[in-house]
């Protein structure tokens, strides 16, 4: 038996489908091809804008990062707002208004799959209910 079969076999044997991974690892590299088609477009805006977007980026990701899906949505949003922006000659500031922590939070509401508190909060509200219900297994109380 060749080394990836053993591979193959033990991802069988761990409840893991090899079809399952493939497909895991294509939705990466889509991902991936998404991301830096985002980051090519911030790249040819002005540099206020580019700075903006930069800034706002690093915030919403200390914040946000949940799904892959919902973050790169959100930063696909950003980067048309600001390209439509910048082609139309609106200050940056007109952009995202005086207040910019308003504005990135106005936009992680609007993406919530985007963050990462999302995710924890269900996790939270499932654990209360099992453990309400008595249906706690062990690995899940520790």
């Amino acid at each position: 038996m060749g080394a990836s079969s053993g591979v193959f076999a033990a991802t069988r044997a761990a409840g893991t489908d090899p079809r399952e991974m493939a497909e895991m690892a294509a939705g990466g590299m889509e991902q991936k091809r998404r991301y830096r088609a985002y980051k090519a477009r911030t790249e040819r805006l002005p540099a206020p804008y580019r700075a903006a977007i930069d800034a706002l980026e690093r915030y919403t990701q200390f914040f946000g990062p949940g799904a892959s899906d919902g973050v790169l949505a959100m930063l696909e949003e950003l980067a048309g707002r600001f390209e439509q922006g910048a082609a139309d000659g609106v200050p940056v500031r007109e952009l995202t208004g005086d207040d910019p922590v308003e504005f990135a939070e106005a936009l992680l509401r609007d993406y919530p799959q985007a963050q990462w508190i999302t995710r924890e909060r269900h996790r939270l509200a499932a654990a209360i209910a099992g453990a309400a219900e008595g249906t706690v297994s062990e690995r899940t109380a520790s």
